[in-house]
């Protein structure tokens, strides 16, 4: 007896700590279900929007040349995107394939672009005077594109804010840290942050997405004890329980504390795992190498590279929000136009090969120079051909796995033969299956092949 009461005992100590580590509880298939939308439309649209599109010179101008608030306020005073037309921009996010569509409500320089009872600094207060995220939303939900929201957990603007490891005046020692710190309190900034994403939370509707950006625990660094985290994350999932939430609050290790993870600016090798079980992702991308409007920056991805990415994270069962920084008078970059535009073209005929597609079963062999998805509901399989081949197209241990298959940006049938040309029967093994392809390429950037599968 006695021996079960100190079991009991124990057992009851930890419950605290166990129940801890659960902000949301919910059954795999809860969860797939609530993505389902996301990992369905697998394309979207990040807009990085605020006084930084003024400098023109990356979103992390203020950080880079060290300014102060006082030198930042004439972009505030001057703020008046005066072109800004929310249609346009959600009828050319529809055009290019996209599906869904996430903004900076609040980017780190702590300008809000919403009108927020919490702050002055906020866009109904410069020359624009209008709440420019509401008049987002509709246009965007008009099209029938999901939105989402981008906050940033930081904030270079606010007085109690401390300064640290990421500020424009970050501390180099710890009297430093202490010195620039005095008077701050994070306390009364936590509570700030949690009223804003509250007011994001019940001031616009649905929210499909948030975006919440970014923890970096360390000496002189914030985590989810900074923010709150689990208080925010409780109140986010309360008001909002559809919504689907980032990796970026320092929650990775509870359950319910976050619903895809964020690799940012580079390409996965393989689809990412939590304790060996496949997790839903998404990469974010620029067109370049600043999220915001940089008018000297010109190392643009072309249209090949960005369809690659877009395909290759399909591939690996993931998501791609490509980003645009528009100016500051509230139109898109013409290389951002012309990128959307040459998307959109290849997937007009081609989305097919996306949507609703995933990695291909492990049985399929991608070809050289070739990307697989798949689509599980149709049981098709797409092969992408990254470099266009000559006539024969081998498809590895294809052999009765293939009842039809065409181009699919036309629906023209690929007829299956023998090899030809010198070595090519010997080549070909019987469990493989030989495409006869045009020797000129369809005018298209990446020709997909469409495979019926034998069922």
């Amino acid at each position: 007896m006695k021996k079960l009461l100190i079991s009991l005992m124990l057992s009851m100590a930890v419950l605290p700590a166990i129940c801890q580590k659960v902000i949301w509880s919910e059954t795999p298939e809860q969860k797939k279900d609530r993505l389902a939308w996301w990992t369905n439309d697998r394309f979207g649209m990040f807009i990085h929007w605020g006084l930084y599109s003024q400098a023109a010179r990356h979103e992390w101008v203020k950080k880079r040349e060290k300014m102060t608030n006082d030198e930042y306020q004439k972009y505030f005073d001057l703020f008046n995107p005066d072109l800004f037309d929310p249609t346009e921009w959600a009828r050319k996010a529809k055009e290019a394939g996209m599906k869904y569509a996430v903004i900076t409500t609040k980017h780190h320089e702590g300008f809000c672009m919403y009108d927020s009872d919490y702050t002055d600094y906020d866009i109904v207060n410069t020359p624009y005077g209008k709440d420019i995220l509401k008049e987002w939303v509709d246009a965007f939900r008009a099209e029938g594109l999901k939105i989402g929201f981008y906050y940033s957990l930081i904030d270079w603007h606010h007085p109690d804010f401390t300064i640290d490891s990421r500020h424009p005046q970050k501390p180099k020692t710890d009297d430093e840290y202490k010195s620039l710190n005095k008077g701050r309190d994070m306390a009364v900034y936590r509570k700030y942050l949690h009223n804003q994403v509250r007011e994001l939370m019940t001031n616009y509707g649905q929210v499909d997405i948030l975006w919440l950006d970014f923890s970096y625990p360390g000496k002189y660094g914030k985590g989810k004890e900074d923010w709150g985290s689990l208080e925010l994350l409780k109140m986010v999932r309360e008001l909002q329980p559809g919504v689907i939430v980032n990796d970026r609050l320092d929650l990775k290790d509870y359950e319910g504390g976050w619903d895809f993870t964020t690799p940012e600016q580079f390409k996965v090798q393989q689809w990412p795992t939590e304790n060996g079980v496949r997790i839903p992702w998404e990469t974010c991308q620029t067109f370049s190498g600043s999220w915001g409007y940089y008018r000297d920056e010109h190392t643009w991805k072309d249209t090949k590279q960005l369809l690659v990415l877009l395909i290759e994270s399909v591939s690996k069962g993931g998501n791609l929000l490509l980003n645009v920084g528009p100016t500051a008078r509230g139109m898109f970059d013409y290389r951002a136009d012309q990128a959307l535009e040459a998307i959109g073209s290849w997937m007009k005929f081609n989305d097919r090969s996306i949507y609703g597609c995933t990695q291909a079963p492990e049985e399929f062999e991608a070809p050289d120079h070739t990307l697989l998805t798949y689509n599980p509901e149709t049981n098709r399989l797409y092969v992408h051909l990254l470099d266009y081949p000559m006539k024969n197209f081998l498809m590895p241990g294809f052999a009765g796995k293939i009842k039809y298959a065409q181009f699919l940006h036309d629906a023209s049938e690929i007829k299956i033969g023998k090899s030809h040309g010198a070595w090519g029967k010997e080549k070909t093994r019987a469990q493989d299956v030989n495409l006869l392809l045009p020797v000129t390429k369809p005018n298209v950037e990446i020709p997909v092949i469409e495979i019926f599968l034998e069922e």
